[in-house]
């Protein structure tokens, strides 16, 4: 009975060991995999050019300076529409005017009470004519239109098309991780399997460089765990 029990037990433990390798070889199996990133980028034109004309006028009276301004207005309209422009393209804004004598005392007092600061915006999606017409403000100056500078109001260059490219650029991220993959399964030996996770990082849009901004770079990167056999 001694023997057989020792018999009985050296079988279980045995049986009991090969169960307990296959589970780790089995786990460890399951675990190789490599995580990888793929990138895609592409640049683009923008499609939409939204460019704020900003001018200011002065007055002692609200009169006189809403007069100044429509014929302001109307020499910023003329110009844009001698540019190319087209009335849809042109909207005014309400101007923003400040009291200069609200807050001044004495001889601190500015010459003219009112002062107004004027946008006229055109949105258009003629790019090449708003940097056109930009290269020649100076003949608005010329005219008798004080422009200013503002940082709140400075020309934009949009890209609107990103749905469109979205799905093919996903797919060039994709293949980029895929090559990766495979370059690390060859290395190692290994073989690439399936996907066991994915994730795509959002898109960004940026400017190729300050000097351009009408040309956008657009970027997509997604992170992929791919099993390895």
């Amino acid at each position: 009975m001694k023997l057989f029990a020792s018999v009985i037990l050296g079988v279980s433990a045995i049986i009991s060991a090969a169960l307990i390798g296959n589970g780790l070889t089995d786990l460890r199996t399951g675990d190789r995999y490599v995580t990888v990133k793929g990138v895609a980028e592409r640049e683009v034109n923008a499609d939409l050019a939204l460019w704020p004309v900003n001018f200011s006028v002065s007055g002692d009276s609200l009169d006189r300076l809403q007069s100044d301004i429509e014929a302001q207005q109307g020499l910023v309209r003329s110009f844009l529409l001698l540019k190319g422009f087209t009335e849809a393209d042109i909207q005014l804004s309400v101007p923003k005017i400040v009291d200069q004598h609200a807050n001044s005392y004495g001889a601190n007092l500015p010459p003219e009470r009112y002062r107004a600061e004027v946008t006229v915006l055109v949105r258009t999606q003629d790019v090449d004519a708003v940097k056109a017409g930009m290269q020649s403000v100076g003949e608005l100056v010329k005219s008798g239109v004080a422009l200013t500078q503002s940082y709140e109001f400075q020309p934009s260059f949009i890209f609107t098309q990103l749905e469109s490219i979205k799905p093919e650029m996903i797919a060039d991220a994709t293949a980029d991780a895929r090559a990766a993959a495979d370059q690390f399964a060859r290395d190692s030996g290994s073989k690439v399997g399936s996907i066991r996770r994915a994730t795509q990082g959002y898109f960004s849009i940026n400017d190729v460089d300050p000097f351009t901004p009408e040309v956008k770079r657009i970027r997509v990167v997604t992170n992929i765990d791919y099993s390895l056999e």
